[in-house]
């Protein structure tokens, strides 16, 4: 402490009030002002929800909803292991959106208080594809045949087929296979015996065999096809190979990424889900493929479409019955952050794409809208980039 002198007595109390020392009037407050102070500003319940998470984090929410948690080799086959081989693969690509879609049938489910088994219906019926299309007639992420779509309140007709919305066939999915459910006890393999045959098929071979949901052994009862058997088979060899691949950490280290949470919304009529996505900052490329029907066409009456959550926006759906035409715009706080960039730098900035970059990242990325990053080059929303490309992010 060497070099310092002690200030007089007098400086010092003078300098307290412009320290931010408080007086001793001031001080004789702090009781009543404490209580207040150590209230925390915001409720829990008023922030906004996340809108990313780990994807470790989706594999864990599906392991703890399990019925079964255990892998159970004896209850399938090497043939459906084989077939399935590449399920825990594709969980892990970063450029598909299987893994965003899991996690929200997931959510769904658990929220519903369903096992998670149910989780694994998609890889079996359409590969987790909301676009998937059987030659035999079932459609979409479930596939559900048209007759089951209607009975389960799937929007059918006007030039719509709601089984191609992954939000509207989700819904209408497990509120299904919540009826299955408890129709069968709580037997989850019944349930999807019924899910793939028809509960009254499993209800009759029940009655056949004279056996009722709490002591029937799914394998043994009898006039049922083929199919259907290998139907509880194929959910249990792929829940094996998902745990075998946690288990070798091969999966657990794809997984260890930020993946988006996934929330329902509704496309007003009439709307273009490109102008739609655009309003909201989201890669309207990616939007497409979440949501095929949509991408197609403007529905003809309001539709379920997914997107990812966005802090932003509290309820897109009011801002979308505005009108068909609002401008693509990003965040006011990242426009002006945007701006203040460039005058800092007093030159514009260009961007040099790298490979696996989209025009909607690159905006997202600088803080500018889309429709700018678009005009200031020439562009438009269906234009290539290639690695390499130089693009204006400021205005000309």
């Amino acid at each position: 402490m060497r070099g310092w002198h002690l200030l007089p007595a007098a400086l010092l109390m003078g300098m307290a009030g412009t320290l931010g020392v408080p007086s001793a009037a001031q001080a004789s407050n702090l009781p009543a002002l404490l209580p207040s102070l150590a209230q925390p500003p915001y409720a829990a319940d008023s922030l906004p929800p996340p809108t990313t998470r780990n994807g470790q984090e989706i594999f864990a929410q599906f392991r703890e909803g399990l019925a079964q948690p255990q892998c159970d080799s004896s209850a399938t086959s090497e043939r459906w292991k084989r077939q399935f081989r590449h399920a825990a693969s594709r969980m892990g690509k970063h450029d598909d959106n299987l893994l965003p879609l899991f996690g929200y049938v997931v959510d769904q489910l658990r929220a519903e208080g369903l096992p998670t088994e149910f989780a694994l219906i998609p890889f079996v019926e359409s590969g987790y594809r909301p676009d998937a299309r059987s030659n035999a007639g079932p459609a979409g992420l479930w596939q559900f045949i048209a007759n089951t779509a209607r009975n389960h309140k799937v929007p059918m007709g006007q030039g719509i087929d709601g089984r191609y919305s992954a939000s509207e066939s989700t819904t209408a999915a497990i509120r299904y296979l919540k009826t299955l459910h408890g129709m069968f006890g709580g037997r989850w393999e019944l349930a999807v015996m019924g899910y793939n045959a028809g509960e009254y098929r499993i209800l009759q071979a029940m009655r056949r065999a004279g056996v009722n949901a709490g002591n029937a052994t799914p394998d043994q009862l009898a006039g049922l096809s083929p199919i259907t058997y290998s139907y509880v088979e194929k959910l249990h060899a792929l829940t094996c190979v998902l745990e075998d691949a946690a288990d070798n950490g091969s999966l657990m280290a794809h997984l260890d990424r930020e993946v988006p949470y996934l929330a329902a919304y509704q496309l007003p009529a009439g709307s273009s889900l490109q102008q739609w996505a655009d309003a909201r900052d989201l890669d309207p490329a990616k939007m497409a493929r979440l949501n095929p029907l949509a991408s197609s066409r403007s529905p003809s009456r309001s539709l379920g479409v997914l997107a990812p959550r966005h802090r932003a926006i509290a309820e897109p759906t009011a801002l979308a019955v505005a009108g068909n035409s609002v401008a693509a715009a990003s965040s006011p706080a990242r426009q002006q952050a945007a701006a203040s960039t460039a005058a800092d730098t007093g030159k514009a900035r260009r961007h040099t794409v790298r490979a696996g970059e989209s025009l909607w990242a690159i905006a997202r990325r600088h803080g500018i809208p889309l429709a700018r990053l678009l005009a200031s080059n020439g562009l438009s929303s269906s234009s290539v980039l290639k690695p390499g490309m130089e693009l204006h992010i400021d205005s000309l």
